[in-house]
């Protein structure tokens, strides 16, 4: 492999590192399908027969958690804010303290004793309640759908990246451009999400569960070592922390802008525009944030921080004045314009709210916002049903809080000093983790780790996306096929209902990101507090208090969910964005939960207990 490398260019030695990444996780796919024969089908698929060991558990759990959004959306905010998102990601160390610690032995205890695979088939069989069963599932399938869009999205991206310089991508990329239907989608992108799709789709149909959860182990040993290395190097290429913090110290937002171009000129998002300024005056440098076929509507940000210009100035691809003919409009942030500085304190620049990105009041909502959304997730209850012992849940939960650590901490102090490398990624800052990776493995000789470092978050995506199939197929197959459709299916058309339900959920999620969303972290945050509003009350309630019945269910995931969208659907009206409405300077997340939870406590008081029969079964 190492000959290999050497004798491949810069950009085909990250992608044959890449894929020789990617051939592993097919082979684990094609040997967990092999460990199916000889077990019960669904309950090896979705499950992997309750038996995770403490590694595989534990690595199960951070992969799942750790989605693309950890390292697309997630660094493009601390790329975009600064050093503000210490705060905002703090408390996802307490995930596991959490989840593990509240959820985990009762909720493995009562799935075994239900028999049941799937969250909706916890529900129904602790409550006896068909109805239960089914609002669960539509809750998943609605927040799922979502979440797998994004993952998609992410995926797309992040190998687009890579293959960004690679003469045969470019070929086929400009081949598929020319095709009629393309429209303006980005035929670049459209390429890079169908073999994501392709490939993502394929191993988990194929392998289940256990395949999930070995690529997912994998995943995570590639997930921190490439976070590991990747601070490495950017601490040393930017010359360490002081020193990233004083350059930040220094920085101003830039200034959005709208110009106009010469005739004859044309440019493409993330192009360098120069124009000249009179007398002693210093050049004036833009980034093309969007790009128009009118030249007199190019969207712009213009760099305002005398050093940012100056390492701009020194790329040699920054194109000069004669392309730009005059600037015709310009807008500051509403906050930190101006202001050095701005990049280290709460509440942090903004282009649109005067409040800013992070008020303190923010910050606080979200320390609670991640532990207890992290805990209320059904892709991770799931996996608190497949370990094999009390001292696996224990140990785990030591485990997955030092993993989070090495992961999360470290990608703020990273993409804080790639603020300082790469100015100007505000215009497409969701590539900020691949293209700093690119940059830093190229500066430092060693071009190949591009394509492990960017397996970093591809396998973040991966793990996401792959849990997510399973969860939305398993809830159709399990939950509506099995248990309402066809109860008598045989193990033969189970499995073909199962191949064929993941195959086209996946399709349909490849079909939803051929247009996606504009902001990645905004739908991860939003699925996220949608599943914990309406999933953690009413399960933890369920595996707790013998006297909560189904009606008592059934009020608070609906008073979860419609408080949730409520205050997303409020939120738009307002801000004009995607984004909840704030209550007294806070997230909605907490007054959220305590609805679900006065709606189901109240709901079930008011109403007739469960059997004495089905308390015994399960208390």
């Amino acid at each position: 492999m190492t000959i290999l490398l050497a004798q491949s260019s810069d950009s085909n030695a990250a992608l044959v590192t890449f894929a020789i990444y990617t051939a592993v996780v097919m082979g684990l796919a094609v040997l967990s399908s092999r460990m199916q024969t000889g077990k019960d089908f669904l309950n090896e698929y979705f499950l992997g027969s309750r038996n995770l060991g403490m590694w595989a558990f534990a690595l199960t759990f951070a992969a799942t958690s750790a989605s693309g959004g950890s390292f697309t959306g997630f660094p493009s905010l601390v790329y975009t804010h600064g050093w503000s998102l210490a705060l905002w990601i703090g408390s996802y160390m307490f995930v596991p303290l959490i989840m593990m610690a509240l959820l985990g032995k009762r909720l493995n205890q009562i799935a075994r004793r239900a028999n049941a695979i799937t969250i909706p088939d916890v529900m129904r069989s602790r409550f006896e309640s068909r109805a239960v069963g089914i609002l669960a599932t539509l809750f998943i399938i609605f927040f799922m759908t979502f979440n797998l869009v994004a993952q998609f999205k992410a995926g797309a991206i992040l190998l687009g990246t890579l293959l960004d310089e690679v003469p045969l991508y470019n070929a086929a990329a400009a081949s598929v451009g020319s095709l009629s239907f393309i429209g303006s989608i980005n035929p670049g992108y459209l390429l890079c999400l169908f073999f994501f799709s392709l490939a993502v789709i394929a191993y988990t149909s194929y392998g289940g569960f256990r395949a999930v959860v070995w690529t997912d182990v994998l995943q995570g040993i590639v997930m921190v070592f490439g976070v590991i290395l990747l601070f490495y190097l950017t601490l040393t290429q930017v010359g360490g922390i002081e020193q990233a913090t004083q350059d930040m110290a220094k920085m101003v937002p830039p200034r959005y802008c709208s110009m106009e171009l010469t005739p004859g000129e044309s440019v493409n998002l993330g192009d360098w525009l120069t124009l000249s300024s009179e007398g002693n005056q210093p050049t004036r440098v833009f980034r093309v944030a969007k790009p128009d076929e009118d030249i007199a509507g190019v969207e712009a940000i213009e760099i305002r921080s005398p050093h940012e210009i100056e390492r701009v100035l020194g790329n040699e691809s920054v194109a000069t004045n004669p392309r730009v003919a005059s600037i015709s409009s310009t807008r500051p942030h509403a906050f930190g314009a101006d202001q050095p500085g701005v990049y280290l304190t709460c509440p942090g620049p903004n282009k649109s709210d005067a409040a800013g990105f992070l008020p303190l009041g923010i910050a606080i909502s979200f320390f609670f916002y991640w532990t207890f959304s992290g805990a209320g997730q059904p892709s991770n209850m799931v996996r608190l049903m497949s370990f094999n012992s009390s001292t696996t849940l224990r140990r785990a939960i030591v485990g997955v809080s030092i993993y989070f650590s090495l992961i999360y901490f470290p990608l703020v102090i990273i993409f804080c000093c790639g603020r300082v490398l790469m100015p100007g990624m505000e215009v497409e800052s969701d590539r900020i983790m691949p293209a700093l990776a690119e940059q830093v493995t190229r500066n430092a000789g060693t071009p190949w780790l591009a394509g492990l470092l960017v397996a970093a978050p591809f396998a973040a995506v991966m793990s996401s996306v792959d849990s997510f199939l399973l969860m939305i197929s398993s809830a159709l197959v399990r939950d509506v096929y099995q248990r309402d459709v066809n109860p008598e299916a045989s193990e033969k058309q189970l499995k073909r209902m199962t191949y064929l339900v993941t195959s086209l959920v996946g399709v349909a999620a490849f079909l939803g990101a051929v247009n996606p969303p504009e902001y990645l972290q905004a739908i991860i945050v939003f699925t996220g507090g949608g599943l914990s509003g309406s999933f953690l009350i009413p399960v933890a309630l369920a595996m707790y208090w013998p006297r909560f019945n189904s009606k008592g269910a059934i009020a608070a995931m609906i008073a979860g969910f419609v408080t949730h969208t409520a205050s997303y659907s409020i939120g738009w009206m307002i801000y004009g964005e995607f984004r909840p409405m704030k209550i007294a300077g806070f997230d909605p997340f907490i007054p959220q939960l305590v609805v679900s939870l006065l709606a189901g406590v109240l709901v079930c008081l008011s109403t007739r207990p469960p059997r004495a029969k089905l308390v015994r079964q399960f208390f």
